[in-house]
């Protein structure tokens, strides 16, 4: 990472993370002090144009793949082009188009190109600009962010390189890896730090131990339950008194003997949570999810992921991609605004120099991908 604190408020740039500070800064971004002029609104300024690119590139980068070097993401991770998510047209449609001229069948070839070109039109505006970025919303590690199996981008990381986070079965420790349609990660529910077990063990110590634990999360509720009870039985102890001190002594002491010692108190929330880990202790042993705070803001899963949260993995269903008013990269800002697209011609100014198609194909980690014919390299 680039800063040790990645959460400054001073900067106040969102990061990949449920920290409730990382929410405060998206605040600060979005409404607050920092969604200013000269902040996040270049309309009126009196910055260069350079500057403003520099600045819009520098909140970007900060959230898409902020932990990957600059020098390596214009190399790896920058597109020569924004996608186009437009459909091809049919390959014999200016062939048919032609063919009904001929004929003189013109209103149905004007109807034919009139549908088309509204198709084209309706996909014109679709916000592509945050698709630059579509090859960091490949790696592994982003996607199991995505999924809502880890708490931050850092934390996911930190899984796959730990060999918690397995890819189509097999274990894979590489965070740059990049996954194709069709592929699965599967978590360890061990290993996801807001996902905890109900029982620990089968033994007695650690059955007391998850009792007691369970004891001082619910404090509140047993508090309001214990002055309710604690009131009933004082009042019963009373009457109990009262009822005692008209008996003779001798019928009392024979009374005392004969009752049966009544067991120690325990209230209901307290009786459940026993019997819960009583029936976990026979074998029926689960999960319960303890999300930290403020992380309700950022719980969603992207359309091109299928998670499944009782198996702890996911499908990566397909790249993704753009339709009119609605992009599927996740970004805390405009998916197409001023801040994305002065990023965008930052990075087109201090592009790269092109690379071959050999090295095209060739890995971040020097792993080449197959290729179908050696030969097509050597012309």
């Amino acid at each position: 990472m680039r800063y040790e604190n990645v959460y400054s408020i001073s900067r106040a740039l969102p990061r990949m993370s449920w920290s409730g500070i990382n929410l405060y800064n998206l605040y600060t971004r979005s409404l607050g002090a920092g969604s200013g002029p000269d902040e996040t609104t270049f309309k009126r300024t009196f910055l260069t144009l350079f500057q403003q690119r520099w600045k819009a590139k520098r909140l970007v980068r900060a959230y898409h793949g902020d932990y990957i070097g600059e020098k390596k993401f214009k190399r790896w991770y920058l597109p020569e082009l924004i996608p186009d998510v437009r459909p091809k047209r049919p390959i014999g449609l200016k062939r048919t188009v032609d063919s009904l001229r001929i004929s003189n069948r013109t209103k149905e070839a004007a109807i034919l190109e009139r549908k088309a070109q509204l198709e084209d039109e309706a996909l014109a505006g679709a916000p592509v600009g945050s698709l630059m970025f579509i090859e960091i919303e490949k790696r592994i590690d982003t996607i199991v962010f995505r999924s809502c199996l880890a708490t931050s981008i850092y934390q996911a990381r930190h899984l796959v390189l730990a060999g918690k986070v397995k890819l189509n079965g097999i274990v894979c420790k590489q965070p740059s890896k990049r996954l194709e349609p069709g592929d699965l990660i599967s978590v360890d529910p061990d290993a996801i730090s807001f996902l905890r077990h109900s029982s620990l063990s089968t033994s007695p110590r650690r059955t007391k131990d998850a009792v007691e634990e369970a004891e001082e999360e619910a404090v509140s509720t047993d508090e309001t339950e214990g002055r309710e009870e604690e009131g009933a039985q004082d009042s019963a102890a009373e009457q109990d008194v009262e009822s005692k001190e008209s008996l003779p002594p001798a019928e009392t002491s024979t009374e005392a003997s004969v009752l049966p010692e009544e067991p120690p108190h325990e209230s209901r929330y307290r009786q459940k949570k026993i019997a819960k880990v009583e029936s976990q202790d026979n074998g029926d042993i689960g999960h319960y999810l303890h999300l930290p705070d403020y992380a309700a803001a950022f719980l969603f899963v992207p359309a091109y992921l299928e998670v499944s949260f009782v198996t702890c993995s996911a499908v990566y269903v397909r790249h993704p991609t753009a339709r009119k008013n609605y992009s599927e990269l996740p970004t805390p800002y405009d998916a197409d605004g001023e801040i994305v697209r002065l990023a965008w011609e930052w990075y087109v100014k201090v592009r790269p120099r092109m690379r071959g198609k050999l090295q095209r194909e060739t890995g971040p980690h020097g792993t080449r991908r197959p290729v179908p014919y050696w030969s097509q390299y050597q012309r």
